[in-house]
């Protein structure tokens, strides 16, 4: 088996055709939901929580029992999300791979730091700022021992900005702090970062400059190095990067709230490496239904020896590796167990994905 990085992002996929689910009932957290291809005419009644009572016989304000409603909010949001892996739902791409071009032996990469509308959900839309105008910033690759130059230019209207490579070990000069490292990058100014790449893993890059404001509204991005010797890394069939995040936009996972988030779809076998990455305020324990995680690395830095766990505890400024043999084919839901990120009455929410294990 080879080690084939793939795009941070799951191709655009039938959910239900490749999942095998047409015409079923689908587990999903625990309970069945009908498949999103069934037709329900409650399914336009969409307003209302209707809190039930313990025997479920209060109403809900539109006549119909409380419970009843509830299950129609839960059920319209996993349909969407099914729909989304089909015909994505909301606009807007982020983690794409940043190209780079080759100067005298150095790599070199273009950012811009935007402000500009970003579809969260379909019902929700923010002034957003990122790099190269999405949300995460594209995802910057290379290899321990390059050398790299990123011209970072600043298209905000009214503020400064800098930043910050978060976990790479660089001369200080380029460490992206104003005034501790260097001035402000102010509007409409680029500042060229350039140093030498000496530490793997995974890691990343976020402005650090009225951050609590810049990061949190999108100015942050995935810094991925590749091992210069690939057997110092283990071998992988897909490698998803998950970017978690909160606080302006809501609880995101790549710049997306569920229903809007990307399943991850493998097959049964595959060996499947998850890069976690948190961008946020707070703690996100992630945990994966149906198979354990090796967590392998933290930081960049390997774990020794690696630490098997379903519900990885994720804070914020931390990355974490993580290896999953996909043994049990199904719908598995993949979210955030800090509950109020990621589930209410009105259904599920936020930080919420699946891992779909195919089986052939």
């Amino acid at each position: 088996m080879t080690q084939k990085p793939v795009t941070p992002q799951i191709g655009r996929r039938g959910f239900l055709r490749k999942a095998g689910l047409f015409g079923a009932s689908i587990p999903v957290l625990g309970g069945a939901v009908a498949a999103a291809c069934s037709s329900d005419d409650d399914n336009a009644q969409q307003n209302g929580n209707g809190n039930a009572s313990e025997n479920g016989d209060d109403n809900g304000d539109n006549g119909r029992p409380g419970y009843q409603q509830m299950d129609d909010h839960h059920r319209k949001g996993v349909e969407l999300f099914f729909e989304n892996q089909e015909n994505p739902i909301t606009s807007g791409q982020g983690n794409v791979p940043l190209e780079y071009r080759m100067e005298d032996g150095v790599k070199v990469f273009d950012l811009t730091v935007d402000e500009f509308e970003w579809e969260v959900t379909p019902d929700r839309t923010e002034i957003a700022r990122g790099y190269n105008q999405m949300l995460p910033g594209p995802v910057i690759r290379v290899t321990e021992g390059d050398n790299v130059r990123i011209n970072v230019t600043n298209n905000l209207p009214d503020e400064s900005t800098a930043v910050h490579w978060h976990g790479l070990v660089l001369p200080f000069e380029m460490d992206g702090v104003p005034y501790l490292t260097q001035d402000p990058i102010t509007p409409g100014e680029t500042f060229v970062y350039e140093f030498p790449i000496r530490n793997t893993g995974t890691h990343m890059y976020h402005s650090h400059h009225n951050a609590l404001d810049q990061v949190n509204r999108g100015l942050l991005g995935a810094f991925i190095v590749d091992p210069a010797d690939p057997a110092d890394y283990p071998e992988y069939d897909h490698e998803f990067i998950v970017v978690l995040n909160d606080s302006s936009h809501g609880f995101t996972i790549n710049g997306k709230g569920f229903p809007a988030t990307e399943a991850y779809f493998v097959k049964r076998g595959d060996r499947v490496i998850f890069r976690f990455m948190n961008e946020g305020l707070m703690h996100h324990p992630m945990h994966l239904h149906g198979m354990p995680m090796e967590v392998f690395a933290r930081d960049g830095y390997p774990m020794n020896p690696p630490q098997k766990m379903d519900n990885l505890d994720i804070a914020p400024g931390s990355r974490f590796d993580a290896l999953v043999e996909a043994t049990e084919p199904g719908v598995w839901a993949f979210h955030c167990h800090v509950l109020s990120h990621a589930e209410g009455s009105d259904g599920m929410h936020g930080m919420v994905s699946a891992l779909v294990v195919e089986d052939d």
